[in-house]
């Protein structure tokens, strides 16, 4: 029965469709922590244009957690397999592939991969890199890194309650924060583990100069994961790119600032 569920690529990633059934797919990437449910104030909004798609990432929200296979996601390679037996599933073609977080490097995997099958890549928040190098500011030391997951190693439950609200940011807005860790919370212990080492120790530099369709990087102010001189470096490093500068903080401004995402991506789509 699991070996059924693993194959049905739409059972296993909670595929739901609303909007457009006609119209172009817009394909929407949660981050770690999150499920679909991170998209409901900015996917609605381009339902009356689009076929909007969401899923959930093996391990996380309603995805088929027997389908979690430690060797095929061992590498972020693994969950861009996962958005292209999704699009192949649905026969999608020129596909709006919108990422978040670790979801925007899926994005450019999957793009490069295939890239007949998407249009535009939208990338909010995006990191190639989290671990400062000689040449390279990605805004963590290999010990900072280190730490981060041995924290998150001995207490899952603990690390999230203290690590969510920083990643969210808005200090003045703690109600963002307590839902962000409800998220992480949400997560089985031992998959969440393992996708943040995959996350948090994952370079994906090289892959961005091979990115051949238009992208759009998105950057929130203040973001304690993926900080501005990282936003910058994906759009110097992708072709062709286009770079916006948010006014929201954070790095989820699906959620603290969804209206600005929404006029941004209009604006990058037009």
């Amino acid at each position: 029965m699991a070996a059924a569920r693993v194959l049905d690529p739409l059972r296993r990633n909670n595929v739901s469709i609303s909007g457009d059934p006609d119209g172009q797919i817009m394909l929407f990437a949660h981050g770690f922590g999150c499920s679909q449910a991170a998209w409901e104030l900015v996917a609605p909004h381009f339902e009356r244009d689009y076929r909007v798609v969401l899923f959930d990432h093996v391990g996380s929200g309603d995805s088929d957690v027997a389908a979690y296979d430690r060797g095929k996601y061992d590498s972020l390679d693994g969950y861009a397999d996962d958005v292209l037996e999704i699009l192949h599933a649905l026969d999608a073609h020129e596909v709006v592939f919108v990422g978040h977080s670790v979801s925007a490097m899926i994005g450019v995997l999957a793009a490069n991969r295939e890239p007949s099958r998407f249009s535009d890549l939208i990338l909010i928040g995006p990191s190639p890199r989290y671990i400062n190098d000689e040449s390279y500011r990605g805004g963590f030391e290999a010990t900072d890194i280190a730490g981060l997951l041995d924290t998150l190693d001995a207490n899952y439950l603990g690390w999230s309650a203290a690590t969510a609200p920083i990643i969210m940011g808005n200090d003045d807005r703690p109600e963002l924060g307590a839902r962000l860790t409800a998220s992480f919370c949400s997560l089985d212990p031992e998959i969440a583990r393992h996708f943040a080492h995959v996350t948090f120790l994952s370079d994906n530099r090289r892959d961005l100069s091979q990115v051949s369709v238009p992208t759009l990087v998105m950057q929130a102010g203040h973001d304690a994961i993926a900080p501005e001189d990282v936003g910058r470096y994906v759009h110097s490093a992708i072709p062709a790119s286009e770079l916006v500068l948010l006014e929201t903080t954070g790095h989820v401004p699906i959620l603290s600032g969804p209206d600005e995402v929404v006029a941004a991506m209009r604006a990058f789509l037009s």
